[in-house]
Formats: structure tokens, C-alpha cells, sequence
């Protein structure tokens, strides 16, 4: 059943069930709606069918906003990359550091190229990228102003006390994940995002790999590039330092002490464990097995529900 059909009936008084993973026969090729229901209720009474989490009205309003902005900021990702490429196809390098800072956007408002339809491509790069800048501002600013009226606002500033989780990571991971109530464990939030690791064993032979990638591949993107903070020591960052001196009770003031014992565990649990193991595909946070240790308790600090967070 789509979402069309499922906000039609959230908005009403009749239940229903939202169900994904069907079990289906490699060999069934006879389909009706008679079928269907005798195999809905033969999985449903054998407890064969997992329900789907449909988001609220305000909730996926405010996932498309949060979408828009990243959409907004990977657009201009790609077209600072495709102007790059097009510099670099034509020999014209910049010496300094193309960090899109002042001085180098002053020098490619200098550069020019001595074809006019040269020029006439180079400018148009050029304008995308001018425009990208104001637009993610604007979805920004909209964003920050729409959630302090979103219910899960107090789980955002909750989340920010954590390492490596600020803003965008906090407001990504929510409106992608929604109610964190609802994984009843860690176990089902950590399969959800992909991050548990493929297993191929029988008997007394145990073989992992690597993680299996499934679910929401955004919300596992944020979870790892925030997992990465825990390799380093907890320092004071400038905003919880400008916090300390203001005297205001900030939660990333309050949750700087727990932040250290947190990241020397993290860093003495991987380092023991890369001394047990090491691999060819051990310098990622994820895969490593102690920083896959390190993104699972990242994961299972998020599966905390909403009435923890706002208590």
C-alpha cells in the first residue's frame, strides 16, 4: 500500500496495516487478488510480514524541507566539481588553494578563455554556481526556523550533545529516521541503517564481511562521517567554549565530561581490536572492527526514544 493511500487513512478513523517484505515462490507466476489475500493471512498469522513506519503529516513535511536543503547543497557540490572538470580539461589550473575561498573565486572571475563559446561555457558554470550558494542559505534558514515547532526539536538539541553530531547531522538523521520510539532495540535500528556486518557461517566456521548497505543510505552517510570524530581526543569546540564564558548551561557544555570518558573508550576499544585484527579494508570507520564497534554505539546512543530525550 503507497503513502497516497496510507495518509488517506492517518487523516481518518479506519486502521491499517502497512507491510513490506512479502515472502513470495521462486516459481509462482499466478497472480490474483485471491491469492494475494490467502497469502496475506497465511504470512500475517505465522508472523512472516514486517510493518512499514508510515510518518506523520508534519513529519514528512518537514523530511522534504530537510531533503530540499541537502539536494540544494549537493547541487552545488556537483556543480563546483563540474566546473572544476572543465577547468582541468583544458589545462587551466589554479596554484593556490581551490578552496572556493575569496581569493580564488576573484580569480576565476578574472580568467578568461580566448574561444567565445569557451567563455560562453565557462560562464554559465559559473552562474550556476553563484546562484547554488543564496538558495541553500534560504533552505537553511527556513529549516532552522521550522524546527524549533517540530515535535522532535528537543531530540535535535539532545543529539547535538553527542561527538560529531551537529545541525545537519542531527536534523538529517531525525527526519529520516522519525520516531526513535519505535525501535524497540538497538538490534533493529542498527539493520535499518546498514551498518551491521553480511555473515556467511555454518557450523563452527564464522565469516563476516562487510557492512551489508541496506536501508537509508543518507542516514547511514551522517552516521558514519559523525562515527569518525571518535578517533580523535574530545577538545572544547568554539561554540562550547563561547557557551563556558557566557555561563549559559548549554547541552554541549553539559555533555562535554561524558564526551571524553565516551571518546577514550571508543579509542582504547579500537585500538585493542586492531590489534587483534587487521585487513584490507580496515581503515574504515565502518568496517574496521573496532570502529564498526565505535558506529554501533554511535547507532545504539540513537536508539533512544523521544520521551527520554525530552525528559
Amino acid at each position: 500500500m503507497d503513502f497516497t493511500v496510507s495518509s488517506y487513512r492517518r487523516d481518518s478513523t479506519a486502521s491499517c496495516a502497512h507491510l513490506s517484505l512479502i515472502p513470495q515462490k521462486p516459481g509462482e507466476r499466478v497472480k490474483t487478488d485471491r491469492r494475494d489475500a490467502v497469502k496475506l493471512v497465511r504470512s500475517l498469522r505465522a508472523g512472516d510480514l514486517s510493518a512499514v513506519y508510515v510518518p506523520t503529516t508534519e513529519d514528512e513535511a518537514f523530511r522534504d524541507l530537510t531533503r530540499a536543503w541537502v539536494s540544494a547543497k549537493d547541487d552545488l557540490k556537483a556543480a563546483r566539481q563540474r566546473l572544476k572538470a572543465f577547468l582541468l580539461s583544458h589545462g587551466v589550473r589554479y596554484e593556490g588553494r581551490a578552496d572556493w575561498g575569496p581569493a580564488h573565486r576573484r580569480w576565476l572571475s578574472t580568467h578568461a578563455f580566448d574561444s567565445a563559446w569557451q567563455q560562453l561555457a565557462f560562464e554559465e558554470h559559473r552562474r550556476t554556481i553563484e546562484k547554488r550558494p543564496a538558495q541553500c542559505e534560504r533552505l537553511e534558514a527556513a529549516l532552522r526556523e521550522a524546527v524549533v515547532n517540530w515535535r522532535f526539536y528537543p531530540a535535535v538539541l539532545g543529539l547535538q550533545t553527542m561527538r560529531g553530531v551537529q545541525f545537519a547531522t542531527a536534523v538529517g538523521m531525525l527526519s529520516e529516521l522519525g520516531d526513535l520510539s519505535r525501535f524497540a532495540h538497538p538490534r533493529q535500528l542498527m539493520p535499518w541503517l546498514g551498518v551491521t556486518p553480511c555473515e556467511h557461517s555454518s557450523g563452527e566456521k564464522r565469516r563476516q564481511g562487510s557492512i551489508t548497505k541496506n536501508g537509508n543510505s543518507y542516514a547511514r552517510k551522517l552516521l558514519v562521517e559523525a562515527a569518525w570524530s571518535y578517533q580523535y581526543p574530545a577538545r572544547v569546540s568554539p561554540d562550547i567554549h563561547s557557551a563556558a564564558t557566557k555561563g549559559s548551561p548549554s547541552p554541549s557544555l553539559i555533555a562535554h565530561g561524558t564526551r571524553r570518558c565516551a571518546c577514550a573508550g571508543a579509542i582504547a576499544s579500537s585500538s585493542r581490536a586492531a590489534s587483534r585484527r587487521t585487513s584490507r579494508w580496515s581503515r574504515s570507520p565502518v568496517n574496521s572492527a573496532g570502529s564498526f564497534g565505535t558506529s554501533a554505539r554511535l547507532a545504539m546512543s540513537l536508539a533512544i526514544s523521544h520521551e527520554a530525550l525530552t525528559a
